[in-house]
């Protein structure tokens, strides 16, 4: 039993652990190019959540992992078969239940792990604010090491590309498709451009439409993706987030919190 991950608990432990964090992880159920499982996300949620939070205990924090929920928004992706969507209304549901269900356990410090790109619940916190007692955090963890992501990777992963690849390929390689000769079965991952400058440039944001933006669903080239990569950038994702871990469990929740 590892006393920080809630499924693997039991009551015995649970009723005087008196837990300080919740991290609740969300990933996705939806393809990924032609050589990651459908389940990437919500493998990388676990996989993710159960190492920051083993660190995090480890240094003393009084921290629980939820099970991560397998399911997020896919609506730009309907052309795609069993690409299992929730509603942006949906989610923001769910995430309302679970953090009522927190707070009546006492557990009022939660983090959302999102792991989804798909995924937007700044709304979500913007809403709940001042209606929960409980205190929301937000860590969307692909952008928890934009600042180093470059030394690491050589090309950008906007999805299912080298960042993921390599994770897969270090956590849940098993599940990674690969031809005779060891390659991946992926392909480049090109993005069409749309016809619009200050769309194309981020100026201006639509909801892409993925069969349109996309050959197999693949967004960022995955070919130079290791082992090596996903171990080092898992490692750098444990040191800053366990840290924020053990800081959010020792912190004191009071009217001037979080400052």
């Amino acid at each position: 039993m590892r006393p920080w991950i809630l499924a693997e608990t039991n009551y015995a432990h649970v009723r005087d652990a008196s837990y300080e964090v919740a991290v609740l992880p969300f990933g996705a159920t939806e393809p990924h190019n032609l050589h990651l499982p459908y389940g990437t996300d919500t493998f990388e949620a676990s996989a993710i959540g159960e190492r920051i939070c083993q660190a995090a205990h480890e240094q003393g924090a009084r921290v629980v992992l939820l099970p991560t929920i397998p399911y997020g928004t896919e609506t730009n992706q309907r052309e795609f078969p069993l690409s299992m969507n929730l509603n942006p209304s949906t989610v923001a549901r769910i995430v309302a239940d679970l953090v009522e269900t927190l707070a009546a356990s006492n557990v009022r410090k939660i983090v959302l792990l999102n792991c989804h790109g798909g995924n937007e619940f700044k709304s979500v916190l913007r809403e709940m604010y001042g209606e929960t007692s409980a205190a929301l955090f937000l860590c969307n963890f692909f952008t928890v090491l934009s600042d180093v992501s470059e030394e690491i990777f050589a090309n950008r992963d906007d999805h299912a590309g080298e960042m993921e690849t390599s994770l897969a390929l270090a956590y849940f390689p098993h599940l990674v498709a690969k031809n005779a000769d060891g390659s991946l079965a992926a392909d480049d991952g090109a993005m069409a451009a749309t016809q619009f400058e200050a769309v194309n440039r981020g100026w201006v944001s639509i909801t892409r439409p993925w069969h349109l933006l996309t050959t197999n669903t693949g967004a960022g080239n995955p070919h130079q993706a290791s082992v090596e990569k996903g171990q080092r950038y898992m490692s750098l994702l444990v040191e800053r987030l366990s840290t924020f871990l053990v800081e959010l469990s020792a912190a004191k929740l009071d009217e001037k919190f979080p400052y």
